[in-house]
C-alpha cells in the first residue's frame, strides 16, 4: 500500500469517494458537512492497495500555526491493517518537510487510542461533532 499526496483529478475524486462511504454512508454526516468550505485549500492525501483501489484518504490544513490533520478515513474492508498509520506517518512527513512543528486533530473517540498510539495527547474535553463524540488531540516535534 502506499500514502501519497494527492496531484490529480482522479485522485482528489478518490480521496471524496473514500470519505463518502466512511462518513457519509457508514456514519451519517450530511454531505455538506463532510465537502466543506476547506477542501481547496487544503492539501489531499490518499493511499491506495495493491490493486491501485482507494483505501484511505486524509487532509491536512495549517491553521493558527499547527498542522491540522483532518478527514482521516480507511475503507472498511482495510481497516485494521495499518492503512491509518501509513496514511498518517505520510500526512506528518509532509507537514514537518513544510516547517510543521506542531500538529493538531479533532479525533472521533473511537479513534483516540489509535492517535495516542502515534504521539498524540488529549487536550480537551469530549465534544460533538457531526453528532459523533470527539477529543481535541495534539503532538508536538522536538
Amino acid at each position: 500500500m502506499k500514502a501519497q499526496k494527492v496531484e490529480t483529478k482522479q485522485q482528489l475524486e478518490d480521496a471524496f469517494a473514500i470519505r463518502t462511504e466512511v462518513f457519509v454512508n457508514e456514519q451519517n454526516v450530511p454531505m455538506e458537512e463532510e465537502i466543506d468550505q476547506y477542501e481547496d485549500e487544503a492539501t489531499h492525501f490518499i493511499v491506495y492497495d495493491e490493486e491501485n483501489q482507494p483505501i484511505g484518504a486524509g487532509r491536512l490544513r495549517y491553521v493558527d500555526g499547527y498542522g491540522k490533520v483532518e478527514r482521516i478515513c480507511i475503507a472498511k474492508s482495510a481497516r485494521g491493517k495499518g492503512v491509518g498509520r501509513v496514511l498518517m506517518e505520510k500526512i506528518e512527513l509532509v507537514a514537518r518537510t513544510e516547517g510543521a512543528t506542531k500538529m493538531k486533530l479533532n479525533a472521533q473517540r473511537q479513534a483516540e487510542e489509535f492517535y495516542s498510539k502515534l504521539g498524540y495527547k488529549t487536550v480537551s474535553g469530549e465534544f460533538l461533532d457531526a453528532g459523533i463524540p470527539h477529543v481535541t488531540m495534539m503532538k508536538t516535534y522536538e
